[in-house]
């Protein structure tokens, strides 16, 4: 079994509804995003899968996240835009266009800033 992480990132802008922080407040991050998978076994090149095509993958979703408020988007008009929740979504999503026979999404970790991250485990 191999683990193969891609990196990227996005900019945003959110709130916390219910916060009793300055969070309540509309601020923005520049997001990191680490998303791992599990890959069973390697092509005839030794490759388990494509890094480009992953990280592909990975900036479709993030473009739809990319210098927006993120309260105003779909997922998270009801539910509050934490790096924890970000997470759950780009992995279910993530899941449904990447998941094969040989490889499955593990992880997606969502960093607000160097000090602050959330890391999401299928199960």
């Amino acid at each position: 079994m191999f683990e193969l992480s891609v990196e990227s990132s996005f900019s945003a802008a959110h709130q916390l509804h219910a916060y009793k922080g300055i969070c309540k407040n509309v601020h923005g991050h520049n997001f990191v995003v680490k998303v791992t998978v599990n890959v069973k076994k390697l092509d005839k090149i030794g490759i388990g899968i494509d890094f480009l095509d992953l990280k592909k993958n990975i900036d479709h979703f993030l473009k739809l996240l990319d210098h927006k408020n993120l309260n105003d988007l779909e997922p998270f008009k009801k539910t509050n835009p934490t790096s924890e929740n970000i997470a759950i979504w780009l992995y279910k999503n993530l899941s449904k266009k990447v998941n094969s026979k040989e490889v499955k999404v593990s992880k997606v970790t969502i960093s607000e800033s160097p000090q602050f991250s959330a890391t999401y485990y299928g199960r």
